[in-house]
């Protein structure tokens, strides 16, 4: 989905959307500026798998990881990471390779080049204060592939 211009109830059926989507586990690298969205945005996917934990971004600790009946989801924060291999450090390639988990990273963007694959990207910006720029996209060979998840049950 090129950028389009969504209000917040859009963004949260887009998060459903996207949990729909990732049932069966994957990764999703939330790029955004402070208060853009992205921890919001995880807490709606959180809560399409039943999770009702208290979602907060993991700034400090990098990662938290909360379960429910249905999937595993490890919700990481790179914001702090320097050195985009400190990923590694905190076991990155462990949750990454976990079948039918779902990971979520915040600031996806400082750790780019150690994103798996297959991730999908989801970026916030605003926009004004009742909306935000949202763009979804994969990465194939460095270049933007954009999705439209909204209307594609595939992404």
């Amino acid at each position: 989905m090129k950028s389009q211009i969504l209000t917040f109830d859009e963004i949260d059926r887009l998060a459903v959307k996207v949990a729909e989507n990732m049932k069966k586990g994957g990764c999703i690298g939330l790029i955004g500026d402070l208060g853009a969205g992205k921890t919001t945005f995880t807490k709606k996917i959180c809560k399409y798998y039943g999770i009702e934990e208290n979602i907060k971004s993991p700034t400090f600790t990098y990662v938290i990881g909360y379960t429910s009946g249905s999937v595993n989801v490890y919700h990481f924060d790179a914001y702090r990471i320097i050195n985009p291999e400190e990923i590694y450090e905190i076991g990155f390639e462990d949750y990454v390779g976990e079948d039918g988990s779902v990971i979520i990273v915040e600031w996806a963007n400082n750790i780019s080049d150690e994103m798996p694959e297959d991730t999908v990207y989801i970026e916030i910006e605003h926009n004004d204060e009742n909306t935000r720029k949202v763009s979804i996209y994969k990465l194939k060979n460095g270049e933007k592939e954009y999705a439209d998840i909204f209307h594609n049950n595939n992404n």
